[in-house]
C-alpha cells in the first residue's frame, strides 16, 4: 500500500517550484524550500532537518545577506511541515542577536567582515522523544554559543542562554578564537544524553577556520547545563602518530554523530587530509576516551559537510541500518552528486549507495520519521561557485527506493 501511495503522488503532483513538491522518480520526491535572491537574502546555506517528537518535519538553515562568505550578516530561519513534507509553513526567523554584540576580532583584523555585520551561524537541533522538547543551539560571530528549547513543537523557543563558558573550558587544550556547533542535527542517546559535535579554530589559517580541532559538548539534564567532552582530534596534533605512511588528520571540522547498537558513539569527521576520506572516531560514552581516528575508505571526502543517522535497530527491526549522505565525488573536490549510503554492520561497510542529486550539490542533513520515511535536506544548484547555492531542497524517500527494492523496513515483531 505504501508503494501505491508513492506512485499516485508521482502522477498527480505539479512541476517543482519553490514551495511545491514533485516526484523525480518512483519513491523519491523533492521540494525546494529556500531559494537564492528571495526575501532580501542573497542565498541560503547550511541545511539542517529533524523530525519532532510529534512527527513534524522541521528544516532550518542560515540566511545570508551577501555572497562574500561565512562572515557577513547572517540570520537563522526555519520552516515546519505537519503532513510529512508535502506542505509547509512560511519561513520565519528563529534567533535574534543580543542588543550588544562584539564582532569576532579575528574576522575584523583579517578583513573577512565589515563593522556592523553580525553573523548568526551553525544552527543545531535535537528532538527529544522522552520530553517532547526540541533543543536548539547556535553561534554568534563564531565566538559565542547559545541554547534555546521549544516545548510546543517548534512554535516558540525559550529565552536564549549563553553557554559559551562551556567552550572556554577547551582553552587549556586548544586556544580557540573561533567556535562552531555542528551544523545539522545533534544526537540524543538512549540514556538521554544530548551530544552536539563542535569544532574550534585558532583563526590563523584560511578563512579563519583553520587550523581546527573537534570535540563535543553534552548535557545530562535535558539541556539545563552543558559540559565539554575530550578533544577528539586536533590540528596541529599534540599526539601525532610517529609511524610513517599514516596520513595526517588535517583540519578536522564539521562532525556528525550516531549511537551504535552497543551504546558507543561514532563520530564521522570532515577533514582536509590527503587521504580524501571521512575520518572516524568512537567513544564508549560519547564524550571521553575517543579512539585514534582512522579513515573510512568507502566514504569519499570532498571537503564538505556530511550527515549520518540511524534508520533501524534490533530488536525492534530485523536489521541494523545506518545512513550516511554527502557529495560522493571520487575524482575532484567539486561539490556534486549528493548521495545516500546504507550500512548493515554499524557503519563498518557501506554496500548500498544511491544518488539524490547528480549535479552541483553540497551540504546535507538526514532525518528519519517513525514510519521509516527518510528526509535529506541539502544544497542544490549554484549561482556562482559552490558556496553560492541556488536552492535548499528536501528529498523524501524510503528504504525500498534506496535499496532498489531489495530491502524493506520490517519490524521483527511482525
Amino acid at each position: 500500500m505504501k508503494k501505491l501511495t508513492i506512485l499516485l503522488l508521482a502522477a498527480t503532483l505539479p512541476p517543482a517550484s519553490p514551495g511545491r513538491c514533485r516526484a523525480d522518480e518512483t519513491g523519491l520526491s523533492k521540494i525546494n524550500l529556500f531559494e537564492a535572491e528571495t526575501d532580501g537574502y542573497t542565498h541560503y546555506r547550511i541545511p539542517g532537518v529533524i523530525v519532532s517528537p510529534k512527527g513534524t518535519v522541521i528544516v532550518f538553515c542560515e540566511a545570508r545577506k551577501s555572497k562574500s562568505g561565512d562572515w557577513n550578516t547572517i540570520d537563522i530561519y526555519m520552516r515546519r511541515s505537519f503532513d510529512g513534507g508535502k506542505t509547509w509553513e512560511k519561513r520565519r526567523k528563529i534567533a535574534e542577536p543580543p542588543e550588544k554584540v562584539q564582532q569576532n576580532e579575528v574576522a575584523l583584523k583579517r578583513g573577512l567582515a565589515k563593522p556592523g555585520e553580525i553573523t548568526m551561524n551553525n544552527p543545531v537541533m535535537i528532538p527529544d522523544p522522552k520530553t517532547g522538547a526540541i533543543h536548539f543551539l547556535y553561534c554568534i560571530e563564531y565566538a559565542r554559543c547559545y541554547y534555546r528549547r521549544s516545548d510546543d513543537d517548534g512554535k516558540t523557543f525559550s529565552k536564549a542562554v549563553d553557554i559559551t563558558g562551556t567552550f572556554d573550558l577547551f582553552r587549556k587544550d586548544y586556544n580557540w578564537k573561533v567556535l562552531a556547533t555542528g551544523p545539522g542535527h545533534g544526537l540524543r542517546t538512549r540514556s538521554g544524553r544530548l551530544i552536539v559535535p563542535v569544532w574550534l579554530s585558532d583563526g590563523t589559517g584560511g578563512h579563519a577556520h583553520r587550523p581546527s580541532a573537534v570535540s563535543v559538548v553534552y548535557s545530562d539534564d535535558q539541556g539545563a547545563t552543558w559540559k565539554r567532552g575530550e578533544l577528539v582530534a586536533a590540528d596541529p596534533d599534540p599526539k601525532a602518530l610517529r609511524a610513517t605512511g599514516v596520513p595526517k588528520l588535517h583540519n578536522p571540522s564539521e562532525t556528525v554523530a550516531v549511537e551504535l547498537q552497543d551504546g558507543r558513539v561514532l563520530l564521522n569527521l570532515r577533514n582536509e587530509s590527503t587521504a580524501r576520506r571521512r575520518a572516524i572516531s568512537i567513544s564508549a560514552d560519547g564524550v571521553s576516551k575517543w579512539s585514534r581516528y582512522h579513515f573510512d575508505e568507502t566514504l569519499v571526502e570532498p571537503i564538505c559537510m556530511g550527515s549520518i543517522a540511524r534508520l533501524s535497530a534490533k530488536p525492534r527491526y530485523r536489521k541494523n541500518r545506518i545512513l550516511f549522505a554527502n557529495p560522493h565525488n571520487p575524482t575532484s573536490r567539486a561539490r556534486q552528486n549528493v548521495s545516500v549510503k546504507l550500512s548493515y554492520d554499524e557503519a563498518k561497510t557501506w554496500p548500498v549507495m544511491k544518488t539524490i542529486e547528480a549535479g552541483p550539490s553540497g551540504y546535507s542533513d538526514l532525518a528519519v520519521a517513525p514510519d521509516g520515511t527518510i528526509y535529506c535536506f541539502y544544497e542544490r544548484g549554484k549561482t556562482g561557485n559552490h558556496y553560492q547555492i541556488r536552492y535548499l531542497c528536501l528529498a523524501r524517500f524510503n528504504l525500498e527506493w534506496l535499496s532498489g527494492g531489495a530491502d524493506r523496513l520490517v519490524s521483527s515483531s511482525k
